[in-house]
């Protein structure tokens, strides 16, 4: 739909095939990169902030939350943005909640700094209970879950960690490898990551095992619905999870860098953003889109 953006994006987010969120880089350090999709165009919008973001989640209606570099969640309601108070400046790589007052927040350093902060309606604070070894080892990349007592958190040497609603706890992973994205639907979740190469690991609720096919590339982003999954990564890779089996699909369509962010609207088109995203500064951004199978446009 759209190539050699000026920032390269970094997610993308909807709660429809009108109603789409991407955003990105500053690479010129002139503000965050927020575009809305209508379902006709494009909408760039200023929100009066600086630095890189990383993740867009929301609600139907709003509000919508943007996370990214120093600390920075925006929160975006009724045609106004404002800069919410956090309690850290490390980067937000990561938001999801199962309602705006009930929202988890993931982060760090890229190596180490891992937070986890959650939303209330009111302030944004660190979680409790969370293992200080992660602050000095790890950093957290996403945040998803399939309730608000079934919350999954990944990160860097294959950290996942698990809220049940009740206490945050440290699970084994299957790898040892880094895990940039989690996501999931009613029969399982899947965490997503690797450098060079790619790993897939799946929970379907007896524990977390490794699938990943071989000669995967980098995985860097993946989404489930009821109906479907996919995954991108480097070199505009796209994976589309068929009878049990992730499988590599052809796109023909050349990617600077790598997908980063992948979501499938409720009709069942795929949305993928991405560009030189691996890298400083974070240009040349991507969106792609492949229309639901009964669509003939």
């Amino acid at each position: 739909m759209s190539s050699g953006l000026p920032a390269a994006l970094t997610s993308i987010w909807g709660t429809s095939p009108a109603d789409i969120w991407a955003v990105g880089g500053d690479s010129q350090n002139a503000g965050n990169s927020v575009m809305h999709f209508d379902g006709d165009a494009w909408t760039n919008l200023t929100t009066g902030s600086t630095g890189d973001l990383w993740w867009v989640f929301g609600f139907q209606g709003g509000p919508v939350f943007m996370g990214g570099a120093g600390g920075l969640i925006l929160r975006y309601q009724d045609g106004d943005f404002e800069r919410m108070q956090t309690p850290g400046t490390d980067t937000v790589y990561g938001i999801w909640g199962p309602a705006p007052d009930d929202l988890w927040a993931v982060g760090g350093n890229v190596t180490e700094g891992a937070f986890a902060w959650r939303f209330d309606g009111s302030a944004w604070t660190e979680a409790e209970g969370f293992p200080p070894v992660l602050v000095q080892s790890s950093s957290l990349f996403k945040v998803w879950g399939a309730s608000a007592e079934d919350v999954w958190l990944v990160g860097t040497g294959g950290a996942i960690l698990h809220y049940d609603g009740d206490r945050l706890t440290q699970v084994v992973s299957g790898t040892t490898r880094d895990l940039f994205t989690v996501s999931g639907n009613s029969e399982r979740a899947v965490a997503v990551g690797g450098f060079g190469t790619g790993v897939i690991v799946e929970n379907d609720g007896s524990g977390w095992r490794d699938v990943t096919p071989p000669t995967t590339p980098q995985v860097v982003g993946v989404v489930l619905t009821a109906d479907s999954a996919y995954a991108v990564g480097i070199e505009g890779a796209v994976l589309h999870r068929i009878d049990g089996e992730w499988t590599q699909i052809e796109t023909g369509i050349p990617v600077p860098g790598a997908l980063h962010s992948v979501w499938v609207d409720p009709e069942g088109g795929v949305w993928a953003v991405g560009g030189r995203v691996l890298s400083s500064p974070l240009v040349d951004g991507v969106i792609i889109h492949k229309a639901p199978p009964e669509s003939t446009s």
